[in-house]
């Protein structure tokens, strides 16, 4: 089982235009997965893992969101890094890379 499930939905047309703000990125973890300390330690990861997958940038016409799961809590970073690239790249919901 994914530590997350990722979500993509194209922005609300009655936002600003995309070209002035950036990728918009939520974060939801339910009751499902424990108490509130671990809710809260799966949501500090999850933040962290996006601020990771922002250094290659994402499109600014969809919203992110990432529902966290109890398989987050112990997984390794580096495996929540790879599967997050891994489900950006298969929703191509990243920028072309420029040479």
């Amino acid at each position: 089982m994914p530590g997350f499930v990722l979500q993509i939905a194209p922005r609300p047309s009655d936002l600003p235009p995309s070209g002035t703000a950036g990728p918009r990125v939520g974060f939801t973890v339910s009751r499902k997965v424990g108490n509130a300390v671990e809710r809260n330690r799966v949501r500090r990861r999850l933040r962290a893992l996006a601020a990771t997958a922002l250094r290659r940038p994402l499109r600014c016409d969809l919203d992110y969101v990432l529902v966290g799961r109890k398989e987050a809590l112990g997984r390794d970073f580096t495996a929540l890094t790879a599967e997050l690239e891994k489900a950006l790249d298969r929703l191509g919901a990243r920028l072309p890379a420029t040479p």
